[in-house]
């Protein structure tokens, strides 16, 4: 593998702001490309799961059932886009929608609790490649890296 700049293993420490753009818009598409190839648990696979689908059942795994507002707020996006989601996955037997007991104007969206295994195993394989990545890592490593992620994503919102 070579080192030098032309080389996919080109090293990049202490790398001036070209070579980190062109590092990153070499790897970024493997990425997108290798994390669209997981495939859904065998309990989801007849189900229609968009990428888009991810980061809503991840919030769910990960912070439980919650309102579509909430949901919303959480993907940046209109409450109208998550119902229209979260309606699609219902119909599918994914999520379920409850009355929220002490506002019955809202719903409650959560996982069904029959696909709460094959989604956390789903995600459980994303998390660990996170993990393997990120523990070496020092706290404030973590931390630049997480708000340089997000400031690209806010970067490309209107590309």
């Amino acid at each position: 593998m070579s080192t030098g700049p032309e080389g996919e293993g080109a090293d990049v420490e202490g790398a001036d702001v070209e070579t980190g753009i062109r590092a990153m818009l070499l790897l970024m598409p493997r990425l997108v490309g290798r994390t669209k190839k997981l495939p859904p648990p065998a309990s989801l696979s007849g189900f229609a799961l968009a990428p888009r689908h991810l980061s809503l059942l991840g919030y769910l795994v990960f912070d439980g059932p919650m309102p579509v507002n909430a949901l919303a707020e959480r993907l940046e996006v209109a409450p109208t886009t998550v119902s229209l989601m979260v309606g699609d996955l219902a119909r599918q037997g994914i999520l379920e929608r409850r009355a929220d007991d002490a506002d019955r104007r809202r719903t409650i969206v959560a996982i069904a609790p029959d696909h709460v295994d094959g989604i956390h195993g789903w995600l459980a394989r994303g998390a660990d490649a996170w993990r393997t990545a990120l523990e070496p890592l020092t706290p404030s490593e973590r931390r630049v890296f997480i708000d340089t992620i997000r400031r690209y994503e806010t970067a490309t919102r209107d590309l």
